[in-house]
């Protein structure tokens, strides 16, 4: 058996949504000292629908990955589905990650939510 999915691979060697989002409306950026990787999520957000969305990230495959296709899982979608996102359902939308890099999905769920925060108090919400 693969250590890893293909959808993993696919979302790796293919990320979706990388880049910046200069004029974002919500940023969040979450690190794990522990394996060293740095995630950094940009929200473009037009009446509670995120638009666009974009990452930056250092780190292994599985954070790419990961990053990748919690991106997917939001572009388009309301902020309150949004905000719903656990880090399980990354894993699951992957086809699953191994035990000791599952860390990565939840540094995804973690970023999104800062994203949404920092679009909060933005907006004085």
């Amino acid at each position: 058996m693969a250590l890893y999915s293909e959808k993993v691979m696919d979302h790796f060697l293919h990320p979706r949504n990388v880049g910046v989002i200069e004029d974002a409306d919500g940023i969040g950026e979450v690190g794990n000292a522990k394996c060293g990787d740095i995630m950094k999520i940009y929200l473009k957000i037009d009446n509670d629908i995120i638009t666009d969305v974009k990452f930056e990230t250092f780190g292994c495959g599985s954070a790419i990955a990961s990053s990748s296709m919690a991106t997917e899982l939001i572009k388009g979608k309301p902020i309150s589905e949004a905000m719903e996102l656990t880090n399980k359902a990354v894993a699951e939308a992957l086809d699953g990650l191994p035990a000791h890099k599952m860390h990565c999905s939840v540094l995804a769920e973690e970023a999104i939510q800062k994203a949404l925060e920092d679009y909060k108090s933005r907006q004085g919400k």
